[in-house]
């Protein structure tokens, strides 16, 4: 065999175990992955959802039409990926699921639109990142996720906690505001609900805040809620799909509601069609199915923690695309994000082996001892 014929065998050899060792760290790491993805398109959902309400989208009429394009994205998946499954609907469930939607892809959103209306983008994504606090202390309420005080591990995931919600804080409050887009709407404008745009004055700055922060609680109880939901209707297609199309219907009903300008519920063919098709698509449709089957996997804590990453990843688009300047104190933010994020997991992680092995029983162990 030739030289030549030698190093292109061991090259090929190497490109092989590279490729076998990548894909068996996607398969190991898969949840991870997936809410890693899931946040990279929640940040593009911030920039494109913000553009769109700049050109003049009413916000409640945006989350209508969005439910309504994520119903059908995920009625075409059911038909491929669930036909054959099967599960029985009573009325009490079917009044769960309901709420559930109620609270999740219908309240949340509309609650933090119209607050978003009222206060600014950073103090908005400050509230926001109380998520995984108010996610966390829902979930030990409902017995879904152990504190373990006493525990090195435990200590570990409530350090975590506090130091990526305060890399959070400081991340939004040290961002500096991008330029305003030239077609973007005033303050006055029309791109708010009706009500909205009456509010002045202190009425205003009180009211943005608390509706915020009701959005975040309304957000956390959601993720807290699927767990148990999965439980009794184990179809996550399915179960996705029906929210979505039960949170169309109470959408569009608050939208007729509080907005009768017949003008609000025209589409432009500009960003207002592609943010509508984005967030309908892909964040409302595929990545909501996807953040379900994590929930299921590994709980809605796990999911939570994730939320500040959405705000890094906003950040550096926002400094590739909007030429938005990132101070120190921004840097440091996403550091100390990135940082208390992988303690949290980590922790988590390592208590749930702790537990595992504390668990066995005698002779489980013994064959382990035998060898020692």
């Amino acid at each position: 065999m030739l030289p030549f014929e030698r190093s292109s065998l061991s090259i090929m050899a190497c490109i092989m175990k590279l490729y076998k060792a990548l894909k068996d760290a996607a398969i190991s790491h898969q949840i991870l992955l997936a809410m890693i993805f899931i946040q990279f398109g929640f940040a593009g959902m911030t920039l494109i959802s913000k553009a769109a309400l700049n050109a003049g989208m009413n916000p409640l009429v945006f989350n209508a039409y969005r439910q309504m394009i994520a119903t059908l994205v995920l009625a075409l998946l059911v038909l491929l990926m669930e036909r054959k499954k099967s599960g029985s609907m009573s009325f009490s469930l079917f009044c769960k699921i309901f709420v559930a939607a109620l609270l999740g892809p219908t309240l949340s959103l509309d609650l933090y639109y119209v607050a978003l209306h009222l206060t600014s983008a950073t103090f908005a994504a400050a509230i926001l990142n109380s998520i995984p606090v108010i996610t966390f202390f829902l979930a030990i309420i409902m017995g879904l996720e152990a504190v373990g005080w006493r525990s090195f591990y435990g200590g570990l995931k409530i350090l975590g906690i506090v130091i990526t919600v305060g890399g959070a804080m400081l991340l939004s409050f040290y961002r500096r505001p991008t330029t305003r887009h030239p077609n973007s709407s005033s303050s006055g404008s029309n791109n708010g609900t009706f009500f909205v745009n009456k509010l002045e004055g202190r009425t205003r700055s009180i009211l943005g805040p608390v509706l915020m922060f009701l959005s975040a609680i309304a957000w956390s109880t959601w993720l807290v809620v699927q767990s148990k939901l999965l439980e009794l209707y184990p179809a996550r297609l399915r179960l996705s799909t029906l929210q979505c199309l039960i949170s169309s219907v109470q959408s569009s009903i608050i939208a007729a509601a509080l907005e009768r300008e017949r003008n609000s519920y025209k589409i432009r063919w500009d960003i207002q069609l592609a943010s509508l098709a984005y967030c309908g698509v892909f964040v409302t449709g595929a990545a909501y199915g996807l953040q379900i089957w994590c929930i299921e996997k590994k709980g809605p804590f796990y999911v939570s923690m994730f939320s500040p990453l959405a705000l890094v990843l906003t950040a550096i688009f926002s400094a590739i695309f909007w030429a938005e300047r990132l101070n120190w104190q921004s840097i440091l933010g996403a550091i100390l994000i990135v940082g208390g994020l992988y303690g949290v997991l980590w922790g988590r992680s390592k208590a749930e082996k702790q537990e595992i092995h504390n668990g066995e029983s005698p002779a489980e162990q013994s064959p382990d001892i035998e060898k020692n």
